[in-house]
């Protein structure tokens, strides 16, 4: 892959093969450009939303796979009934889910009397996981590397924005009452996130319940009301590290009839090579110097033309025939760099494991991830984090049980472990 290696910052960049820089960023343009014109069976989908859909897994645009079945523990190598269990789990959407089974409703129109608005359930699609609630996005996310929610698709196709009613996947309830005590029907929305402050968000509403104690925040979450709405609202430029959306691209989804489903790992198959990337590591070594048919503009605008086109929107939950293919071209930057294509790789590939090897290969791990903003509490003003990232932790340890199995005594293990571990 086009790019300067995981290296520490000060590390000698000496090639065995006394070939330069420039060769294997030409090497790596070449190759790509290779599989781009001579796909075989491999193929873009022609949405974005086509790619991470539960019913179209395993399509034309995934090259490689873990993969996972719900019919079979042997070869999900994992539980696929009952608890979680099985050491090739694949659990990676339970650790950016947040716990939205808290959002309560009230059964009654006045006072408020809270009965659970939510469950997590694999019934009611891929935006219901289990939740974990290990990791939650910075408000960058939402602000900067999504800033454009109206043309491109992928904010739509990455994220969970609207958690809708599904308690009626374990009750016979046919209606609660949300914010402003208005009524909301299974599926109705509960909780939206909104892509910014719009002001009047009242995060401390004065409810009563049957006791006769005023309740705030009574749907069990940080969340506030906006006059007129049944939905629960938060801003994205104010989430926290315990209530922001969930990564719908990930989600689980099962064809079983069981709402507790959703206490097994998911069943869909793990992708790790998609063929989109062929045109990120083109682009890449274009930046760096490589030349040939396209330029990095023209290798990152197929994908940002893709990304402009729709055909569902998760948040509303309906068809969305559209293409912005044009104004996502447009608003190409006539010279791409590789800040850029970071960007858009985050874009692209959002939650998927690249991150820190994409900012460390490309030595912009401090640059970018030096500082973060989050709310202490969802709705409150952001504050900003510092972190002190080192140069040597652009190379992560060497395992203690690899070291264990090598030969040589104390000495030559602890030369051969990375600096200042």
């Amino acid at each position: 892959m086009a790019a300067t290696g995981r290296h520490s910052p000060a590390a000698a960049r000496v090639d065995p093969d006394g070939q330069s820089a420039n060769w294997y960023f030409q090497e790596a343009y070449d190759v790509a450009m290779e599989a781009i014109d001579n796909p075989g069976p491999y193929s873009l989908q022609p949405t974005f939303y086509d790619v991470h859909l539960a019913e179209n897994d395993r399509n034309s645009e995934i090259m490689l796979w873990a993969d996972h079945t719900e019919y079979s523990e042997k070869y999900s190598e994992s539980n696929i009934t009952g608890w979680d269990g099985g050491a090739a789990q694949n659990q990676a959407v339970w650790m950016v889910t947040w716990y939205f089974h808290t959002i309560q409703g009230s059964a009654t129109p006045g006072p408020w009397s809270s009965t659970a608005a939510m469950h997590r359930t694999v019934l009611a699609g891929q935006s219901y996981s289990r939740m974990w609630s290990r990791m939650a996005p910075t408000i960058g996310v939402f602000t900067n590397t999504f800033a454009d929610k109206t043309n491109d698709s992928r904010f739509n196709g990455t994220f969970t924005t609207v958690y809708r009613g599904t308690w009626h996947y374990n009750s016979d309830r046919e209606v609660l009452y949300g914010a402003n005590f208005l009524p909301i029907n299974p599926n109705d929305k509960v909780l939206s996130f909104l892509p910014s402050d719009p002001g009047g968000i009242n995060y401390t509403p004065a409810y009563i319940d049957p006791d006769g104690k005023e309740v705030d925040n009574p749907d069990g979450t940080e969340a506030g009301e906006l006059p007129g709405r049944a939905d629960f609202v938060v801003p994205l430029d104010k989430i926290s590290r315990t209530t922001f959306p969930g990564l719908w691209k990930l989600g689980i989804a099962r064809k079983g009839t069981d709402y507790n489903d959703d206490k097994v790992a998911s069943t869909r198959p793990y992708n790790i090579l998609k063929f989109s990337e062929f045109y990120f590591v083109a682009a890449e070594a274009a930046v760096k110097g490589a030349t040939g048919a396209m330029s990095a503009r023209d290798l990152i605008n197929v994908i940002r033309a893709r990304a402009g086109k729709w055909r569902f929107d998760v948040a509303e939950n309906v068809e969305r025939i559209e293409d912005n293919s044009a104004a996502m071209v447009a608003a190409t930057p006539a010279t791409i760099d590789i800040n850029f294509i970071l960007d858009e790789r985050s874009r692209e590939y959002f939650g998927e494991g690249y991150r820190w090897h994409d900012l460390a290969r490309t030595q912009k791990w401090k640059e970018y991830a030096g500082t973060y903003q989050i709310s202490a509490k969802a709705g409150e003003d952001p504050i900003t984090v510092q972190r002190e990232i080192e140069d040597y932790m652009y190379l992560r340890p060497i395992p203690t049980s690899q070291l264990d199995r090598m030969a040589g005594d104390d000495a030559y293990k602890a030369a051969y472990q990375n600096p200042k571990y």
